[in-house]
């Protein structure tokens, strides 16, 4: 199984402020969407509180906790990267997302095979959480669509899908 972060990220691999999205961007939420639909997806239990309707539907809603007594109704809770990747494996799916926040990303960097990034050209000063650093030569870009501003998406942006040089 194929390990996948998807993430937004501004010009200083910014992905967060003050617990929630740096911006709201209507076509990163639809490409998002798109990309994950079927598949199951890890997240931290911040990340999934930040959820205004619950659980993501048409995906495994996977949250990483250390809150032994966290549950909610439509999500299978974890302890550890090991047990959530054998959840994830066990969906039978081919890839799994990792869609945050900034901790998760962070301990399960060494994984990733594959990156979906939606850069947003643009810098947020008052960001407070932020993507962990790549080695770019470990990192091959697959596709990249680059995207202007318009009246729903206030910032350019682009959708980029890079693989791990193995």
């Amino acid at each position: 199984m194929e390990i996948a972060a998807i993430v937004a990220v501004d010009n200083n691999w910014a992905i967060g402020r003050a617990g929630g999205l740096l911006c709201h961007l209507p076509a990163d939420l639809k490409h998002f969407k798109m990309v994950t639909m079927g598949y199951p997806i890890i997240m931290g239990r911040k990340t999934f509180e930040s959820f205004p309707r619950g659980p993501l539907p048409g995906r495994l809603n996977i949250v990483l906790t250390r809150d032994i007594h966290y549950e909610k109704p439509g999500i299978t809770v974890c302890r550890s990267i090991g047990e959530a990747l054998d959840v994830a494996e066990a969906d039978g799916k081919d890839r799994c997302f990792v869609i945050g926040g900034g901790k998760v990303y962070a301990e399960y960097a060494e994984y990733y095979d594959e990156l979906f990034l939606t850069r947003i050209d643009a810098r947020f000063d008052d960001a407070d959480t932020f993507f962990p650093a790549i080695n770019r030569e470990q990192w091959k870009l697959v596709k990249k669509e680059d995207y202007a501003a318009d009246e729903r998406n206030p910032y350019p942006y682009s959708f980029l899908h890079l693989k791990r040089c193995r």
